[in-house]
Order: structure tokens, then C-alpha cells, then sequence
């Protein structure tokens, strides 16, 4: 009699490719059902097995599959497609979304030495990108998307950059929709008036601004030292002078994740904050103790945390963004003065996959137009607005007060990166959040930090026995 047929103990949902943890060459994965949650399963010839924690909401999981809208694009491709996803970088013709968010790093040095620096900047490394390089930068971006989503100023800390206002006129001489500065806030803090220049650019500009605890010991662990004071000076010279900020929390699993609750309250009586981005921490730079089950914090970890700890969003709120579901999603809520209304879950989907490519919604030019024709105080005449509900994209018809405009719009954003653990090929070909590499490249993040910052290009490609790809300069349309 023969043995009986073995069930294995997961369901096997689909197949893709990633990396080996160890060498990065590419390797065939299973997604897995197991357990109530996702993994990965790889195997390296040379390495053996990895087991990689994707998600704990298979229905989550499920649903960011389906929240797909057709790609957009750029204008112009910058590489040819020659060794095939991840080594051909800059946007090659295979990618399938344009950037929504591009980093312009302006400089390589830091005033803070931070454990968890994903491009290992401190006062002692490196320098600043110059004026010329810079603008050089932004026209490339231009020439690729045209009126680029959103920039944000990088670095290294930009604020400490000595041509930082230049640099800051340059970007707005470009068709740039919305502008950001990526800073931990010192400079912000200690030096009021510079926070009062920074004023003056704050018509379609945000400070995204380093907050990823309330807590002490967490910060020292992220950041290497106690910033609790800096924040708060920092803040009340951005609520001062009215500059939109968000604040965005770099997540370490059993650090400060049992904050994300409390940060949300906080950042809902600040009135410069229109929201929280929430970025799990990523196996790059610095951080090379990094370990993948001990500090993996899943996108839908983080989701199931902000239901836990805010009273605020419930399951229908927090949804997947369209052009890239596998790795960002959003709640929106309206900020009235004596309490939040979520919004996002009264969002038709199919109306949101419409919209336009963006992982700010309210930036995209119709929402954007809408919101202020909605909100402006020329409505004074009137005693409510009954137009809400064309406010991101199709929201029922509420009524509320008519002063309203964006500082009451509150967002949050959940932001997980890919490294080398849970890289994923069909989800990095929809990467939305790119860099840009100093030749004019325009390379997604999640790539960009493993195989293109520095040295990385040259050893860790041909280390995998990839032949770096000739970088075509006449771009390919």
C-alpha cells in the first residue's frame, strides 16, 4: 500500500523573484499563505532557504493586489533594459510608474550621527553638492516628468547645506508642484530666523520633519542622542510661522511602535502638521545589525497598530494607493478645532483609481484646485459648504463650517521600503518614491540604496557577475 499524499502546511498564492539576503543575485520566490499571514520564500543555490514575513492581513495583502490602476509613466526613460530588474536602474523602459516623490540629496554631511542613517551621513563625511549639480538635478527631473509631483531636498541634512536658499529659488524657478525639506529639525530649532525664511517659500512647500518618538531612550537608539527639545522648538517656530509640516516616524518593532497611537494625538494639536508618515525601518546605510526577524516591521503591522492605538481610523480608512499598493497606504481625515472626521473611508474605489498616480492626493492639481474653491474664505457669504463632497474624489455631501482650508486636512502615510529581505521585482517595477542618482538617473529608493549609492554600482553589481549596463546618455523615449 503506498503512503498517503502530503498536504504541505501553506497555501501557495503566487510566484515572483527576489534577492538572496546574502549575495543579491535574483532568485525565484513563492508568496506563501501560512499561519494567517504572508511570507516569502526563497531559495539561493549558494545560500539556502529565507523565509521573509510579508504581511500578518492576508485580506489586506489580497485587496493591495487588486488596487491596481493603469501605470503612468514619465516623459522619457533614462537607461536601456538590458540585465532586467533590479541592475538596469535609471528608469529603465521595464519600470511601470513615474515618479510621485523624487529625493534630490543636497548634501552628504549631517549634524547628527544617527544609528539608522540609510545613506551614512555625519558631520564628518562628505560635503555639499553645488549649486550647478543641483540645478543640473532638478532639470533632469523636469525633463523626465514634466511638472514633477513632489521634490523633497535630501541629504545629509539640506538646512546645513550654504547655499540651502539658492538652492531652495532654484527649485521654485521649476514647474514643481509641491516642494519639501527632509530635516531632523535642529537647524529649524536653534535658529528663528531662518524658520522665518524658510516662511517665505511656504506657498506649496512642507517640512518633513524627522519625529519618531516621545520618548528618550528611543530616540538615542535612533538618533544617538535626545532630541525631545529640538522637536519641540522646532515646532513651535513652524506653528509660528504657519509652515505645513509632516511629521515622519522611522518604526523599529519593539522600540517605538507602541507610540504610533500617541504620535497621532500629538500631531493633531499642532497646527502646522498636516499629518504622519510612518516608515518602518529598512535594512540599509548604517544600520548593519539590522535583523530581519527581530526588526522587520511589516506595512500592514504598522496598519494594524494605528486601528489598535487611534480611535480615529477604522479598517475602511486605511487603503491602498493606487500606484503603489504593495508598499504605501493612507488615511485621510478633515481637522476641525474640536474634532477629526475620517475621511479616506467614505472614498468611492473605483472613483480613487481615477485619480491621477500620486501619493498625495490633495497635491494632485484637480483635488487641489477643488480643496481651495471648497474651503476658500470667498464662500464667507454662505453658512455652509455643501461641497465637500467633490473633495478627494468623491466624498459624500457633509456640511461643515466654510473657514476651512488645508491646514485641516490631516494625512497619514504608511511607507514600507524594500531591501534586500522582502525585495520584490513585480512591486519595485511600481516603485513611486525615486532618487536621484548624480549622472541625472532618476533610480527608485528602495534599489538605489542597495545596489547604486557610492561604491555600490560598481561592487555589488559585478560581484553578482552582472555587467553594469552602459548608461545611455542620449535618454530613451
Amino acid at each position: 500500500m503506498s503512503p498517503p499524499i502530503s498536504e504541505r502546511p501553506y497555501i501557495f498564492y503566487e510566484l515572483t523573484n527576489s534577492l538572496c539576503s546574502s549575495c543579491l543575485k535574483k532568485v525565484e520566490a513563492k508568496i506563501i499563505f501560512q499561519d494567517e499571514r504572508v511570507y516569502m520564500l526563497k531559495t539561493c543555490l549558494e545560500h539556502g532557504l529565507e523565509k521573509v514575513l510579508i504581511s500578518i492581513d492576508i485580506e489586506y495583502y489580497k485587496r493591495a493586489r487588486n488596487f491596481l490602476k493603469p501605470p503612468q509613466t514619465p516623459l522619457r526613460f533614462n537607461t536601456a533594459t538590458v540585465h532586467g530588474c533590479p541592475y538596469d536602474c535609471g528608469l529603465c523602459p521595464d519600470h511601470e510608474q513615474h515618479s510621485c516623490l523624487t529625493l534630490v540629496e543636497i548634501a552628504e554631511r549631517c549634524n547628527l550621527t544617527c544609528p539608522v542613517c540609510y545613506a551614512d551621513s555625519s558631520p564628518t563625511k562628505g560635503g555639499f553638492r553645488s549649486l550647478p549639480e543641483i540645478e543640473f538635478l532638478l532639470d533632469e527631473l523636469v525633463k523626465n516628468e514634466g511638472e514633477p509631483d513632489v521634490v523633497q531636498l535630501s541629504g545629509g541634512e539640506p538646512t546645513i547645506h550654504p547655499q540651502f536658499f539658492e538652492i531652495m529659488d532654484a527649485a521654485r524657478k521649476r514647474p514643481i508642484r509641491h516642494l519639501m525639506v527632509n530635516t531632523n529639525g535642529i537647524r529649524i530649532a536653534k535658529d528663528r530666523h531662518f524658520a522665518e525664511k524658510l516662511a517665505a517659500y511656504k506657498d506649496g512647500f512642507e517640512v518633513y520633519l524627522q519625529f519618531d518618538s516621545l520618548k528618550k531612550q528611543a530616540l538615542e537608539v535612533l538618533r544617538g542622542e535626545d532630541l525631545r527639545q529640538v522637536r519641540r522648538q522646532a515646532l513651535d517656530h513652524l506653528n509660528e510661522f504657519d509652515i505645513s509640516t509632516t511629521l515622519v516616524v522611522t518604526l523599529q518593532k519593539g522600540l517605538n511602535d507602541q507610540e504610533i497611537g500617541e504620535i497621532i494625538d500629538f500631531a493633531l494639536k499642532e497646527p502646522c502638521v498636516r499629518g504622519v508618515t510612518f516608515q518602518p525601518v529598512q535594512s540599509a546605510g548604517r544600520l548593519e545589525t539590522f535583523n530581519p526577524a527581530k526588526d522587520r516591521l511589516t506595512l500592514s503591522e504598522v496598519r494594524a497598530q494605528i486601528l489598535k492605538q487611534s480611535p480615529i481610523f477604522s479598517d475602511a480608512d486605511i487603503l491602498p494607493v493606487p500606484c503603489h499598493p504593495d508598499c504605501i497606504a493612507m488615511a485621510y481625515a478633515l481637522k476641525l478645532e474640536d474634532k477629526v472626521v475620517p475621511l479616506s473611508g467614505l472614498i468611492s474605489p473605483a472613483e480613487l483609481l481615477k485619480g491621477r498616480n500620486t501619493i498625495q492626493y490633495e497635491q494632485d492639481p484637480l483635488m487641489k484646485e477643488k480643496l481651495f474653491q471648497l474651503f476658500s474664505l470667498n464662500q464667507a457669504e454662505k453658512n455652509t459648504s455643501h461641497a465637500v463632497g467633490d473633495l478627494l474624489c468623491c466624498l459624500p455631501k457633509l456640511e461643515f463650517p466654510t473657514k476651512l482650508s488645508y491646514r485641516n486636512i490631516f494625512r497619514v502615510i504608511i511607507i514600507e521600503f524594500l531591501d534586500r529581505y522582502n525585495f520584490d521585482v513585480r512591486s519595485v517595477k511600481r516603485s513611486c518614491v525615486h532618487i536621484m542618482h548624480p549622472d541625472g538617473r532618476v533610480i527608485p529608493f528602495d534599489t538605489y540604496n542597495m545596489f547604486y549609492r557610492e561604491n555600490l554600482e560598481v561592487g555589488q553589481i559585478a560581484r553578482n557577475g552582472i555587467q553594469k549596463a552602459e548608461v545611455k546618455l542620449d535618454r530613451i523615449n
